[in-house]
Order: C-alpha cells, then sequence, then structure tokens
C-alpha cells in the first residue's frame, strides 16, 4: 500500500496540510475560527477556502485574524496572497500596521500585499520602509519591488 505525500496546489506550494475535504464554506470557517480545535484541522479549513476562491472565502479567512495563533495568523496572511484578491487589502494593511502583531504576520502581510499586486498598497508600504524591524522593512521592500515590476511589466505590455 502506498502512503499519501503531500502534493503540489494549484497554486505552486505544497501546503502544511491538505485541504479539508469538500463541504459548506461555513463548516470551514467555523472550524478555522475554532480555538479549540487541532492546529491541523484549521489548516486544512484554511487551504479548503483559499481553494474555494471566493469573496466569501476571503471574508472567511479574514475574519480569522483574530486568532490567538500567530502561526495561523501568519498563514492566513500567506494564502490571501495567493488568492490575490483585494477584497483581503485592508484586513492586511491592518496587520501590517498593528505594532502589536507579530512580526512574521507583519512580514507575511507586506508580502501577500505585493502579491496581490495592487498599487493602492504603495502608501501603506512605504510607511514602513524604515521599521526598525528588519522583517518588517524588507518585507516592505519586496513588496513595493514587485508592485514596480508589475507596473513595469503592464506598461511594457501596452
Amino acid at each position: 500500500m502506498a502512503r499519501a505525500v503531500p502534493e503540489v496546489s494549484e497554486y505552486g506550494s505544497v501546503d502544511p496540510a491538505p485541504p479539508a475535504d469538500q463541504s459548506e464554506l461555513h463548516t470551514h470557517r467555523a472550524v478555522l475560527l475554532d480555538e479549540s480545535a487541532r492546529m491541523f484541522e484549521r489548516m486544512r479549513a484554511v487551504f479548503a477556502l483559499r481553494n474555494d476562491g471566493t469573496d466569501h472565502a476571503v471574508d472567511a479567512l479574514c475574519d480569522a485574524f483574530v486568532s490567538s495563533s500567530a502561526l495561523l495568523r501568519h498563514e492566513l496572511a500567506y494564502v490571501l496572497g495567493q488568492m490575490q484578491n483585494p477584497r483581503a487589502l485592508s484586513t492586511l494593511w491592518d496587520r501590517l500596521s498593528d505594532e502589536d502583531e507579530h512580526v512574521m504576520v507583519r512580514h507575511e502581510a507586506a508580502e501577500a500585499m505585493g502579491a496581490i499586486g495592487d498599487p493602492s498598497s504603495r502608501k501603506v508600504l512605504e510607511a514602513y520602509l524604515t521599521h526598525p524591524s528588519p522583517e518588517v522593512s524588507e518585507s516592505c521592500e519586496v513588496a513595493l519591488d514587485l508592485l514596480d515590476w508589475c507596473e513595469r511589466s503592464e506598461w511594457e505590455r501596452e
């Protein structure tokens, strides 16, 4: 009998947990928000919602930033970047701007903004270019460079 091996997702990543089996979005949201659920099951809900890809899934992922787990909040920012849905931007701006947020969540929020590629994030990212935490400032630099690259690439296509 062959053992299961994690597969590459449609986003090109090998995720730390396979997406939860197909079920209703509200079920994934409930698991994601359940602080007593095992982290593996919460992560499965994250990837199921990412794969769903709808605005409602983005909303459910954004709602989960209330979690006490910095690991989960980091993963939420990561998948929102993968989804590239501008609907997540206000939540990501809040996470980057929150000085009480874990530095790795802030780092991932900045990089997710770059991945979304919407120029409306530019001012927020620029505000943290000189942040004393290199994880924050360098992530903003990378995100801004990605925004610049996206704009140049768009201009070159015209």
